[in-house]
């Protein structure tokens, strides 16, 4: 598969998605005008990474701030790491917070409860 690798700006996070050496990233601001044409290749690559996952699964979300419409597509991405995860893959998602943001906190443990995948919460300062 293609690595791709979108470089952050004020409104986009950086994203990288490279199968070949494991590394599943999304990190920074995410508030695209139109969230559809930002992450709708991004749901497209995950379809095809799932049709034939790594044995194992880590997916980083870093996160600084996302807006209502993200927080959907975030929810659609965690979608596809359920289904890898149901179909005997090992999966892993990785929540980064600053410790004193409780709302990025809430969000991922909403996001864990609803999905039934396993989170590991990571928090740091700035």
């Amino acid at each position: 598969m293609e690595k791709i690798v979108i470089e952050p700006t004020n409104e986009t996070p950086k994203v990288v998605l490279d199968k070949e050496n494991s590394i599943f990233e999304f990190s920074g601001n995410s508030l695209p005008e139109d969230v559809s044409t930002f992450f709708c290749p991004i749901l497209t690559w995950f379809d095809e990474y799932a049709k034939a996952p790594n044995e194992s699964t880590q997916i980083k979300f870093n996160f600084e701030y996302y807006n209502t419409s993200s927080s959907k597509m975030i929810l659609k991405l965690l979608e596809k790491f359920r289904d890898i995860h149901r179909n005997g893959f090992e999966v892993e998602v990785q929540w980064h917070y600053l410790e004193d943001d409780e709302d990025m906190i809430e969000a991922g443990e909403d996001y864990s409860e609803n999905i039934k995948v396993p989170f590991k919460f990571i928090a740091h300062s700035r």
